[in-house]
């Protein structure tokens, strides 16, 4: 029998998700605090069966302008004996299921949506097809990531990269950028000022101060989280927060000046984050959510891949080599019938955004 039980301990939940091989910081404890630190309400679930935890998940009460939802960010995680059982995996989400229903009549909410933290394959959206799920209009969290392994030498890794990359690192260092971290609170004031010039020119929907501020501070206590800096002529002109958890690192937020802008120092600043993510004990580095159908070199002339908003990222983050990583779609079980407004509308700003 597969129950659910709310977890109040962090290292009870640490420990679990330590032994767990899929998963990211969305489902750390730590986030949860970030979380409540926007002034969500949070719950710490585990899963059980024989009384035996097996997998969690994070749950979050996201209350917007016109919706209230009940959204599971890249969960659930389960125990890594436990991810390839068809019939355990229906069970469990079934009992998920009852268990975010009940708390969505609680908290009067109108649907759930979950973000798999599920390989993308025809039998995960089948079991949750059959659960009565279905694909949301749009995601929080990425579904397609780019990893890169970390555990070889620095040389190793070199070669790993597109060949242009490794030289546009190498003209960085001899242009004179220097690579700073600075987790002061002048160093999230700094990322901010860049990050709001980022935003000016790229015209993509950006996180608040506030939301970057609740992030670092969530983290830093228990020195899971670095601001990068890549400074020329005594400029900074790219910055990237990065965090490190659970042999982990992740490429979370960037920023970067149109001043000295063919001066390569991003490609420099993730060169120096990853040897630091490797010093700090990490075997991957994730770089976060990419262009869904870009992977190879075939893709770059595709013209409507070109056309999406992340292309230009998608093509500096898999030049550093790597792999593709993707999960299955955001999916959304409706509550109340103004899920369907929400649908459409969520729709309608898809498609003026360009994914």
């Amino acid at each position: 029998m597969i129950e659910i039980k709310e977890i109040k301990n962090k290292q009870e939940w640490e420990d679990f998700l330590n032994d767990c091989q899929e998963k990211t910081f969305l489902i750390s404890w730590n986030w949860g605090n970030f979380h409540e630190k926007m002034g969500h309400k949070i719950w710490r679930l585990g899963i059980y069966k024989e009384n035996q935890q097996i997998g969690c998940f994070l749950v979050v009460k996201i209350k917007a302008k016109f919706r209230t939802f009940i959204f599971v960010p890249h969960g659930p995680v389960l125990k890594n004996e436990y991810l390839i059982i068809f019939n355990l995996k229906k069970d469990i989400l079934e009992q998920m299921t009852k268990f975010l229903k009940n708390l969505s009549e609680q908290e009067s909410a109108d649907f759930v949506r979950i973000a798999p933290i599920w390989e993308n394959s025809r039998e995960n959206k089948k079991i949750f097809e059959d659960i009565g799920f279905t694909t949301a209009p749009t995601h929080i969290h990425p579904e397609v990531t780019w990893l890169l392994d970390i555990t070889g030498r620095e040389e190793e890794i070199l070669m790993q990269m597109r060949k242009n990359t490794r030289n546009l690192i190498r003209r960085a260092i001899k242009e004179g950028v220097k690579i700073i971290k600075d987790n002061s609170q002048k160093g999230i004031d700094k990322f901010n000022e860049l990050y709001k010039e980022t935003v000016g020119r790229q015209h993509f929907v950006p996180f608040s101060f506030n939301y970057l501020k609740n992030e670092f501070e969530s983290f830093c206590p228990d020195n899971q989280i670095i601001n990068f800096f890549a400074e020329y002529n005594g400029k900074i002109i790219s910055s990237a927060m990065i965090i490190l958890w659970q042999k982990i690192g992740f490429y979370h937020q960037g920023a970067s000046s149109l001043e000295f802008s063919k001066i390569p120092s991003s490609y420099l600043l993730q060169w120096e984050a990853i040897k630091e993510a490797k010093k700090n004990g990490c075997q991957l580095y994730n770089f976060w959510g990419i262009v869904p159908e870009i992977e190879k070199s075939k893709d770059l002339k595709n013209a409507k891949i070109k056309k999406h908003p992340w292309w230009g990222l998608s093509l500096f983050k898999i030049g550093f080599g790597g792999s593709k990583k993707e999960y299955l779609k955001t999916q959304d079980l409706p509550i109340t019938f103004r899920y369907y407004l929400h649908k459409i509308i969520e729709n309608l700003r898809k498609i003026k955004r360009g994914y």
